[in-house]
């Protein structure tokens, strides 16, 4: 079979209408504008209500509200830290090594969560840590250490000042 034998399977495709084509095809005469107005004479834009206030301009905007103080954390399970160890035999595990091998991105702060098992004794230095990830690396012979947040308060971004009128 070549490239140019290829074709698209019996029934699959179906030819488009050939409207305004006179009467003798189906969508002869208004080709199915209706009759007179401004749709049947011209394009009318997408959302146009004929002068009306459109309802993406009567909807309101802004609501909701965005924590200024959010912490975002990258999470990283522990069956993947054991694959880490069991691939590269690191005993310390640190976000840098985890961005090295493509884990974690650059710059993000991490936390661990508890999902899988870890067997080796190793040390694992992050931002934060669930109970049940803590306890596991614990319970392996490891320890856990809590490396400093890059900040210590976090000042309001300056997005929100419409929310203090």
């Amino acid at each position: 079979m070549k490239v140019h034998d290829l074709q698209p399977a019996e029934g699959s495709r179906k030819r488009g209408k050939r409207k305004a084509r006179g009467i003798a095809g189906k969508g002869g005469k208004t080709a199915g504008r209706g009759t007179k107005g401004q749709r049947a004479r011209n394009t009318v834009r997408l959302g146009f209500e004929g002068g009306q206030s459109p309802l993406q301009k009567r909807l309101p905007k802004l609501r909701g509200f965005q924590n200024p103080f959010r912490v975002e954390y990258q999470a990283i399970n522990l069956d993947v830290i054991a694959e880490y160890v069991a691939d590269t035999g690191a005993t310390e595990v640190t976000p840098e090594g985890l961005y090295e091998v493509s884990l974690v991105g650059k710059g993000n702060l991490v936390k661990v969560l508890g999902r899988g098992e870890i067997s080796s004794a190793v040390t694992v230095k992050a931002h934060a840590f669930s109970a049940s990830a803590e306890a596991a690396i614990t319970a392996a012979g490891g320890s856990t250490e809590k490396l400093d947040l890059p900040f210590s308060v976090r000042p309001p971004s300056s997005g929100n000042q419409h929310m203090n009128r």
